[in-house]
């Protein structure tokens, strides 16, 4: 599934896992270039897009943009990935600056985000949000229970607690690590390096996940994202496959099961970033790749 190059080719799950099963589900593409926003103001502009068990709120945010959450359900996530853009968090507990090109843990309940200089800001929620869920972009591809995915349960909390915890995301690439991962009790989040020019086409990586979805989110550069769906007895599931062009920002869901490899294709900077709720245990059980394991414990 995986050249031998490939650190994924040493993953647990690199054979790949149980064959084909009905029912796949539909992959999403959100253009947000070509998209209306779902909320907007004089600071910003955000487009929200779920999975089964995310949601992605995308803000092209300005100085002085506040996005307040008054009774979380759970954990969120705060994804800043340029340098340049800061942001000030505040809970009932902790009041704390963050920079940019980083990722932030931020609790339940009450909090607010205050944006300083102009720049991307991502969130990224569980669908145990209800509110949100009822702004997202593609409600009609999550009407209910996924045939393949389990139901949401996060993981554990850490051992002190859970609080704003802050992550630099300007950390040296290593040999044989798999990006730039991070995990926390709702979600594990990978921000790959910058890719400069177009990915190989000789060295893609088409592969399938039994019992998740994977959300691709571009934050730079253009990606073509190929998708297709294995055969079952029924041919009335057969589907073509699906090769889709996304400049950026934009976000593909990928369902579980169904092969799927993406390739930069623009000619200067191409960045991406994987999402998946809750965290993945194939990655977290790789020795150093998850940088910040020790906060985090694993189920």
């Amino acid at each position: 599934m995986y050249e031998a190059d490939d650190p994924r080719a040493r993953l647990a799950t690199a054979g790949g896992g149980a064959g084909p099963a009905s029912a796949f589900g539909a992959s999403t593409y959100a253009r947000f270039y070509e998209e209306s926003p779902r909320e907007q103001d004089s600071t910003q502009r955000t487009w929200y897009v779920r999975g089964q068990n995310f949601i992605v709120a995308y803000s092209d945010a300005r100085h002085g943009a506040t996005f307040e959450r008054k009774a979380q359900p759970d954990e969120y996530v705060l994804l800043l990935p340029q340098a340049g853009l800061t942001a000030q968090i505040e809970t009932p507990d902790e009041r704390i600056d963050v920079t940019g090109y980083s990722v932030t843990m931020i609790p339940p309940g009450r909090s607010r985000i205050t944006i300083s200089g102009s720049g991307p800001a991502i969130r990224l929620f569980s669908t145990q949000s209800d509110d949100l869920c009822r702004l997202v972009s593609n409600p009609e591809k999550y009407a209910g229970p996924h045939p393949q995915i389990p139901p949401f349960e996060p993981w554990p909390e850490p051992a002190d607690g859970l609080r704003i915890r802050n992550y630099s995301l300007d950390v040296p690439d290593a040999p044989g690590r798999f990006g730039k991962i991070f995990r926390c009790t709702t979600f594990m989040v990978n921000v790959f390096p910058p890719l400069h020019g177009p990915r190989d086409p000789s060295k893609l990586s088409p592969h399938h996940h039994d019992d998740f979805e994977q959300c691709s989110l571009a934050t730079g550069g253009i990606y073509e994202h190929h998708l297709r769906w294995p055969w079952t007895a029924d041919k009335a599931e057969w589907r073509e496959d699906e090769h889709e062009r996304c400049g950026s920002p934009s976000v593909c869901v990928i369902p579980p099961r169904v092969i799927h490899t993406s390739a930069a294709v623009h000619p200067e900077v191409n960045l991406l970033v994987d999402i998946f709720s809750p965290p993945r245990a194939d990655f977290s059980d790789m020795p150093g790749w998850v940088l910040n394991a020790e906060d985090y414990p694993r189920p």
